[in-house]
């Protein structure tokens, strides 16, 4: 039987493919299982499908679902009654956005994973926090959208936290420019969604003139890349811009959706998104959905150890990857690497800040 617990002190990018497919075939034979027991649909859905969870042998054989059943139907494996965080996704105007359910121990187990994640990027000490974003954003606590929640997680690593944007979506430079002088000797976490930190962040430096000096800066950010993308805008360009209007230099782009919150995908220092120990990656092509090989474009399968309260351990996305390797990384961390190419054509926009992109139109 699989336990979290067993493996939640391990260092997050330690597994060699032997050992993190052997954990997952245990683990995803529990969780399926589990899930099935707990949650009707989902039992349902793999009884119309015909899919035993305990014959599967391999990590490719287990069941996923289309991560737009969130959309429509409540996924529970967990009494509602013990539900005390509700998180939906952020969809466009008339769009019916996923709600995910989380009980205590599936919260705290995303905290957790998600701060161990960010450890090794940032270190154990929390640091200063800017929040490129409105406090408005995190004002229902009980009703989480995808945007608060990730601004809630990342907080956890950051103390002092302070919102570089008001509730109009303006930057207020002399407050983040008391807050760099107030933390002068510091390296300062800032935080933000892409498309929000380019057109709200960037944009209005750029047009001020204004040159924050945040060389000693650390950026995460994440989501949002379909409209910077459209307007030719890459990571490379982004970084590069962003150094200079403040100098920063250290800047992280992860992936991650609000039906698997806490096991993000982080980019490391050699510009590639990294699965952890915590979650895993396969790609499926779009004609039969069998497995893909490292080099093959297809849609992206996500794996989580950390959903109890809702069968998300296993979903099928609407983005297009490609596995690069794996255990090879010139950043020396174990497990597969990977590159996010768009979303499939005609999929709905989803996503923090490509829906506040598409609303500010």
């Amino acid at each position: 039987m699989f336990a979290l617990a067993d493996i939640i002190d391990s260092p997050p990018f330690s597994l060699s493919r032997a050992d993190k497919t052997a954990l997952y075939v245990r683990a995803l034979s529990a969780l399926t299982n589990y899930h099935y027991e707990n949650c009707v649909p989902y039992r349902r859905l793999l009884d119309v499908l015909g899919v035993e969870p305990g014959e599967c042998e391999n990590v490719e054989d287990f069941p996923f679902i289309p991560v737009r059943l969130f959309k429509e139907y409540d996924l529970l494996s967990a009494e509602r009654a013990k539900i005390v965080k509700t998180m939906t996704s952020s969809g466009t105007t008339g769009q019916q956005p996923s709600k995910i359910f989380l009980d205590r121990d599936t919260a705290a187990n995303q905290t957790r994973v998600l701060t161990k994640l960010l450890s090794t990027f940032l270190g154990k000490k929390r640091l200063p926090m800017l929040v490129i974003d409105t406090r408005a954003a995190i004002k229902d606590r009980n009703l989480f959208s995808a945007r608060g929640a990730g601004i809630l997680g990342f907080s956890m690593c950051g103390y002092d936290v302070t919102y570089a944007l008001d509730e109009q979506m303006q930057i207020d430079i002399p407050l983040i420019q008391a807050f760099i002088e107030k933390h002068a000797d510091e390296p300062i976490l800032l935080f933000g969604f892409t498309f929000m930190i380019w057109e709200h962040f960037y944009s209005s430096l750029k047009a001020s003139g204004v040159k924050l000096p945040l060389e000693r800066g650390i950026l995460i950010h994440g989501g949002g890349w379909k409209k910077l993308i459209d307007a030719a805008v890459d990571n490379d360009i982004f970084k590069k811009e962003l150094r200079e209007v403040c100098g920063i230099s250290r800047i992280y782009n992860y992936y991650g959706m609000v039906e698997q919150t806490g096991s993000i995908f982080m980019e490391c220092e050699a510009g590639r998104l990294h699965a952890s120990i915590f979650s895993d990656i396969l790609i499926r092509d779009h004609r039969d959905f069998s497995s893909l090989p490292a080099g093959k474009q297809g849609l992206v399968q996500l794996l989580s150890l950390l959903p109890l309260s809702y069968p998300g351990h296993s979903i099928l996305s609407e983005d297009v990857g490609e596995i690069l390797g794996e255990d090879d990384c010139p950043c020396g961390r174990m497990g597969k690497y990977f590159a996010i190419h768009g979303r499939i054509k005609n999929a709905e926009t989803r996503g923090c800040s490509d829906t506040y992109a598409s609303r500010s139109r």
